[in-house]
Order: C-alpha cells, then sequence, then structure tokens
C-alpha cells in the first residue's frame, strides 16, 4: 500500500536510555504554501534532539512532513507546530527545529524554535588536544 500524507507520528523504544546522544535529521524537500498568495514555499527541515525513551520512526516523520505540502500557513507558524507535535510524540530531553525557508522576494526566513525538559542539562563538550 503507497504512503499518504498524515500527521501521525510513530516512535520507537530510544535504545540508549542512558546516554545523552544527539539525533539530527535533515529535510530539504519541504513543502508548505504561503497564506496570502497561494504560492509554495520551499524549505529545509533540520531537526536536532536528545530523545529519552523514544525515537521519531523515519517513513512516519517524511508522511507527517509530506502532510504540510498543501498546508497555508506563516513560516513561524509551520515551525512551532513541527515542534509541539514532535515533543509531544517522543518528550524527548531537548529538541530543536530549524527551517530555512528558500528567498520569497529577495528575502530568506529561517525559524529556529526550542523545548527543552524541566531540569535536563546538556553534557559539557570535550575539548580534545
Amino acid at each position: 500500500m503507497p504512503s499518504e500524507p498524515n500527521r501521525q507520528l510513530e516512535t520507537f523504544e530510544n535504545p540508549a536510555l542512558g546516554r545523552n546522544y544527539t539525533i539530527r535529521i535533515r529535510i530539504p524537500e519541504f513543502t508548505c504554501v504561503c497564506p496570502k498568495t497561494g504560492q509554495p514555499d520551499f524549505a529545509t527541515i533540520h531537526i536536532e534532539y536528545v530523545p529519552e525513551r523514544e525515537c521519531v520512526e523515519l517513513k512516519a516523520l517524511k508522511n507527517y512532513m509530506w502532510s504540510f505540502r498543501d498546508v497555508g500557513a506563516f513560516h513561524e507558524a509551520i515551525t512551532n507546530s513541527m515542534l509541539a507535535d514532535l515533543v509531544a510524540a517522543v518528550t524527548p530531553r531537548f529538541m530543536r527545529i530549524t527551517a530555512e525557508f528558500n528567498v520569497r522576494g529577495g528575502i530568506y526566513t529561517t525559524v529556529v524554535a526550542e523545548h527543552r525538559a524541566a531540569g535536563w542539562q546538556p553534557d559539557q563538550p570535550v575539548q580534545l588536544p
């Protein structure tokens, strides 16, 4: 059965529960519609997160992103909606969504939205010689 766009995000159990590690996902073919003109908007979506108990399943994420194709919404609304939906699905320790929209009328727009679980602190980076 072929895939279809939908907003249902599936998850799977984090295989390394006790470790802080980062999952980075890049989606270079995101499309939605400008709510003012009805013209398509194109973006690269970057998702970075530190999972807690669940990780997002990638095929479901692909179908979720596809569900925005005919949605007319401002870039800020789209980005914050994605963050809310993904945080609800996986309840991460940390998540950042960066939406880099292509040029429109000579203007590039990048929207960054973040979530941090209460009390969570990132590990300190290791400085190697």
